[in-house]
Formats: C-alpha cells, structure tokens, sequence
C-alpha cells in the first residue's frame, strides 16, 4: 500500500502523548483481553484526564460509565484506542473521525500482514484518517505510553506489574514486543522513561514520526529505536536530522542485516528492504549510534543517559588500567580492534603512578598489579593522577570479580565516590561483573559499567559517536532539477563518459572509428601507444569477449587488433549491435579505483567507492552513502577504505590525488541525483588516480536505465 503525503515527521503525534481524555473501543470488564486492559492500565497507574470506555453493552464497565457509541461521550476525546476485530475498526474510525478525535491508536490485528483483503481494509483507515486529519497509530501495534503523564494507550504485558520510572529515555519502536522489552530492561535498570511509541503495520504513523516527535519533546534526552526497515527513506532523513540538530542521541537496534534477516522483516512488515550497508551509512551521516545486539542497546543506552550529553567522550583516547598484565593486554587489543587510541602517559604522571603503587607498570595500558585495592587511599592517588593526565583520555578501570568481595567494593566505591567529586567533568568507565546493588551504588556516581571487556570498547567506540553529533556537519542536499539524460547514454561508454564529461568529471579524448583505416587515423591523432575497445550497448563486459586490445604502439597493430575486436564481438555476440572501435590513449601511471552508483530500494541513488581489481571484487573494500555527497565527504569515504595507504604514498610511493578523486565522487554523486528518474546504474571502473595535483582519470564508464526508461539510438 502506498502512503500518502504526509507533513513534517511528528506532525500530530502529541495527540498520542498529551490527550486530555481517552476513548477504548471495545473495552472490557475483562482485564485480561486487550479490550480490558488500557482501561485497566490507565486508572492503575492515574491517568488524570477523562476514561470513556465504549462497548454496544454501555453499563459499567471497571467501574467507569460505559458508552454505546464514542459519538455518545460527554466530550469529544482527543485520543482513542480502538481494541475491536478488523472488521468492525472501520466504523470505528469513522466513528472517531465524526467526533473529532486527534489520534486513534488501532491495536487491532487482520489487515496488511493478514493478506490483500486486510491490506484493502487498512487502506480504507488511513484514508478516513487523512481526510479527517487524525493520525492513526498502527494498525498491528502495542500503542504508545506517555511515562510522565500516565497515559497509557497500549496492552503491553511490561507495564502489568509496574509502570517505569519517569526519565529521559524515548523509546520508539516498529515491533511492539521488542520496544516494550527494551522499556522493561531500563526499567529493571533503574533508568527512566519519558515516551513509548510502537509503530506496527505504520499505515499512518511511522517510526520517523516517532523519532521526530521524541527530538522535540523537552522530556526526552535519548532516543533509543528498533526497526526492521523504512517505508520512507525521505521522512527518516528529516527525522534523524531533526534529532542532529537538536542534539539528542540516537541508538538503534537495526535488525535484519542478512538476507534471512531481511526476508524475515519483508515478511513481517510488507515493506521493501534496502541494503544493509546503505542503513549504516545514512545513521553515520546522521550521527545515529548504530548496535547490533540487545545487550549492547541496553548497555551503551545506559551510560550514555548516565553521562548525559555534556560528559559523552568525543575524542577516541583512553587509559586503561587493570591489576594484571595480561588483562590490560586484553583490554588495548579490544579497545584497538574497535577504533580507540592509547596515548602515551606524561612522566609526571607515570611517576606519581610509582609514588601509590611501586610495583605498577606505568604505559598505557597500567599493570597496577593487586596494590592498587590495598587501601582506598592507594587507589585514589593512582586515580588522581590519571585524570589530572594532559591527554584527556577516557578511564577504563577494570575491577573484574572484585565487587563480590565485601573488602575489596568498599576500598573501590569509596575512592570512586571521591574522584567523581573531584573530577565532576572527567569520564571514567568501569569493567566488572559484580552484585546488582554494587554496579547500582557506581552507576549512582554518574560511572557506567560494562559486563565485559568486548562490551566497553564497542560501547565506548558507540559513546564517541555520540558525542561527537554536535560537531557533524550537515548532510549534502541536492536541490537542483530532475532531468532525463540523452538516451545514448546508455550506448556505449563514448556516449556514457562524454555525459560525464560534461558534468565535470575528467576523462581521456577517445572517438569510435567505423573501419580500419579510420582507427589507424585515430590513434596517431591520440600519440601512440593507445587501446582500441568493442562499442557497443550489449556487450557490457567487453574483456570476457575479448573485446579490448591494449597498448597498440604502431599503425599495423591497431589494423591487426580492430579486425580481431570485430571479428570476437560477432563471434561471442552475435546478436549485439556494433558501433564500432574506441580509440584512447594507453594511460599509465597512479592507483585504480572503482566508482559507481545504484539504486537502493528504500533510499534511491546511492553512490559508492572502492579500490581498484581485487580489492573491491574479492575485499568488498568499499565505502558507499546516500547521493549526493559533498567533496570532504568523498574524501572521508575514501579515507575509510582498509586500502588508503595505496593512495597514502605507502612504502615510499608518490601520494595519489585524493582531492581530485573525492571531487570525481561528489560530482558524480549529484550527476546521479540530476538523472535520478531515468539512470539506475553507473559504473567507472578503473578510475585512474594520478599522482598529488595531477588529478583523476576515469578509462571506462557504463550508465544502465531504469526500466521506464528506452535507450535509442
């Protein structure tokens, strides 16, 4: 089902979260179906606007006045939560949209994940929805939660026993059970939450809507979001920049990153899936803290609402100490493999380290062997010094098992309490498995705490993101037309690199030659040596035809080398329509790198870059985001590649031209963006990098059409 236009992301949604007063349709005595229990919930938990629950019966129902009809209330609620089979929400949400209702949270299942006719049913909803100007939560959904306010418009099995704490997390989520889990675990946590939204088929309401309407809540400060896919990769964009600009983290739990993965989710939810990459790199160009479990959603979710915005690290150093040798070794490896640096301690501050503990290792990381637990005085001393240390590292103190034994906690917490009272601004981060209580007393201090040591270096990698969103600069935005590209184009590479060309992107002079005799003419005009290449708009892969001819150095290899060409394209094709020979000039000299663009699904044009031959083809060394982007952005993308210090001057080789190769991405980013509507593939491969300040040249070039769009000749 296509979604209409809809505004801004999180247009509406207060409805879902500051009503007044709330109608149940198809509410019941019965506390146990889901008719029965936003009814029960919200008097549970004291809700302070009106209840009206509607049942045909009407009567008393929880021990509220009973409504026939929503249209019999006394006023007209702004929320109602629609508890009803499929085939009676209809009316209901007519019904809804009659009395002038803001918001209708449909929990209701049996429409698009039920087949066609369900499908037809919710399409039907969302268009009384739009007509009347409501929004519509669901269908298919767990509804939403306002913590603060107690209004609880949903039946989740989390809040039977208890209602979260009040606090800063928002929490919104596609999947019902895993966000109303994720509500619990903080919960359990001690952490509180501001807002639960839980999005379902999004026939109305989506999970940008969510995320947008969390951005501009002053009660939110973290966003954490579980989502299997995106219906709309323009509302997330807006959603997620929205979040940028008002400097609330993001942390998402994508799912569905293998294929499995992803035909479970398409399934699940009816939408499209796009590349997993292509996710990963629309939440890195937004600041988004990408995880990829629960327990690491739940970990870096925690201490980043324990640090707050002010205290999250934004530069990658850290400090590590442990008692022993080996487990300090552990520790760089991991903090290492997932992006952290080790900086060097000052000679002052290694020799204060002495002063506390003789017997310490004094690099990075600290072997500060048992003696640094004898006394929390010990402690402290060694603990001072580190974080008076000019490298303005991270912390990372690992206590291990420590915390179970009753001597060793209190020399521990009480030297911790004392430096976060001395260093309020410092960041120090614990590692240990220990009792609940203890981890809670740390927690308490404004210290998080990891279970592991792989935990803290991804959550600590993940918190440096965070922290540094406020710096991101904002994402390139095309704003120019949309405009259909010469269809011969897609001919042959002459056509495809002349358009190119003119877009600014730097190629070899070449021409197509009809004949023998015209090739021979070509390539003296080019200067000798040269290459002759098959053209034509089907043969794509001119090698494996035995279509190209390289490094021609005279008039009689150039004859030789255009008759076999001919003679191999209508040999291994014979069916393709010839143009003709290529003629360029034989190129030598600098890096190859491949650059291309495809369409994604969800987000469209997708630009991407990579090293040259195998490294793209069998390391998948390759970096790709959303079109357009802009030059510093190409550079970072290809400063990304595990392969850079091919361009870096590796080993004593000249530097390669990195500006102009980030140039040739960006513009060719935006060419994809201007022929969006008819251009769905591009391919230059190799692109030729030449040596610092003398730029780039891109030796073959292949455009594919949409399907709606007619190559001609």
């Amino acid at each position: 089902m296509l979604k209409q236009v809809q505004a801004a992301p999180g247009t509406g949604i207060d409805a879902f979260f500051s009503a007044g007063s709330v109608a149940v349709i198809g509410a019941s005595d019965d506390i146990t179906k889901i008719g029965g229990r936003p009814v029960q919930l919200l008097r549970k938990y004291g809700y302070a606007g009106a209840i009206y629950p509607i049942n045909p019966k009407g009567g008393t129902i929880q021990g509220l006045t009973g409504y026939a009809s929503i249209l019999d209330t006394p006023t007209a609620p702004e929320l109602a939560v629609v508890a009803v089979p499929a085939q009676a929400t209809l009316q209901a949400v007519r019904d809804c949209a009659s009395r002038g209702v803001r918001g209708v949270v449909v929990l209701s299942t049996g429409f698009a994940e039920a087949g066609p006719e369900g499908a037809q049913l919710q399409a039907e909803l969302v268009g009384i929805a739009h007509n009347h100007g409501m929004r519509l939560l669901g269908p298919n959904c767990l509804g939403a939660v306002n913590v603060v306010d107690r209004l609880v418009a949903s039946f989740s099995i989390a809040l039977e026993e208890s209602m979260p704490p009040a606090g800063q997390i928002g929490i919104v989520s596609q999947s019902g059970n895993i966000g109303s889990f994720t509500m619990r675990c903080m919960a359990d946590r001690g952490l509180g939450v501001s807002r639960f939204i839980a999005t379902g088929n999004e026939a109305d309401v989506d999970v940008a809507d969510g995320i947008a309407a969390l951005a501009n809540d002053p009660a939110t400060r973290i966003i954490l979001c579980c989502m299997e896919t995106c219906r709309d990769a323009g509302r997330l964009i807006q959603a997620l920049d929205m979040a940028r600009r008002q400097n609330k983290p993001v942390i998402a739990l994508k799912i569905g990153a293998t294929e499995q993965g992803q035909a479970a989710a398409a399934s699940h939810t009816g939408a499209l899936m796009g590349s997993d990459a292509v996710f990963d790199a629309v939440f890195r160009r937004y600041g988004v803290l990408r995880v990829h479990s629960f327990e690491e959603l739940l970990d870096v979710g925690h201490a980043a609402v324990l640090l707050g915005a002010e205290r999250l690290p934004t530069t990658r150093a850290v400090t590590l100490v442990a008692a022993s040798g080996g487990f300090g070794i552990m520790m760089a490896d991991a903090m290492v493999q997932a992006g952290m640096e080790l900086p060097q301690l000052a000679d002052t501050t290694k020799a204060l380290i002495r002063e506390a503990v003789p017997t310490a290792g004094t690099n990075n990381p600290v072997d500060a062997s048992a003696q640094m637990s004898a006394r929390p005085d010990i402690l402290l001393k060694m603990l001072t010094a580190l974080q008076n240390d000019a490298n303005g590292s991270t912390l990372v103190l690992l206590l291990a098992l420590s915390l179970y034994n009753p001597r060793l906690r209190g020399v521990y917490l009480e030297a911790l309490s004392k430096i976060r009272a001395s260093h309020p601004d410092r960041l120090l981060v614990i590692i240990s498995r220990g009792p609940a209580d203890a981890v809670a007393e740390i927690n308490a201090l404004g210290i998080p705490v990891f279970p592991s040591i792989p935990a803290a270096a991804s959550g600590l990698a993940g918190l440096v993101r965070l922290g540094q969103l406020a710096t991101l600069p904002p994402a390139a935005a095309y704003g120019g037309p949309v405009e259909k590209v010469d269809a011969a184009v897609f001919r042959n590479e002459f056509h495809a690199k002349k358009a190119l060309a003119a877009a600014g992107i730097s190629v070899p002079r070449e021409e197509v030659v009809a004949s023998a005799d015209e090739a021979v003419r070509s390539a003296r005009a080019t200067g000798y040596p040269v290459v002759l290449k098959i053209a034509s708009e089907d043969i794509a892969h001119k090698t494996e035809i035995g279509g190209v001819a390289l490094d021609l150095k005279d008039d009689d290899a150039v004859r030789q080398a255009y008759g076999r060409l001919m003679a191999n394209a209508k040999q291994h094709a014979p069916q393709a329509r010839l143009d003709g020979v290529l003629v360029a000039p034989m190129v030598r000299g600098g890096v190859e790198l491949i650059a291309g663009v495809s369409r994604d699904p969800v987000f469209g044009p997708v630009v991407m870059v990579g090293m040259g031959g195998i490294y793209a083809e069998v390391l998948k060394d390759v970096a790709v985001q959303v079109a357009p982007v802009s030059e510093d952005e190409a550079a970072r993308m290809i400063r990304s590649l595990r392969m850079f210090p091919l361009l870096d001057g590796v080993r004593g080789q000249p530097r390669a031209d990195v500006a102009a190769a980030a140039r040739t991405v960006a513009r060719l980013s935006e060419f994809a963006c201007r022929h969006a509507g008819d251009v769905a593939e591009i391919d230059m491969n190799p692109i030729l990098v030449r040596p610092e300040g003398e730029g780039v040249l891109v030796l073959d070039a292949l455009m594919v059409p949409t399907s709606s769009s007619t190559p001609g000749h």
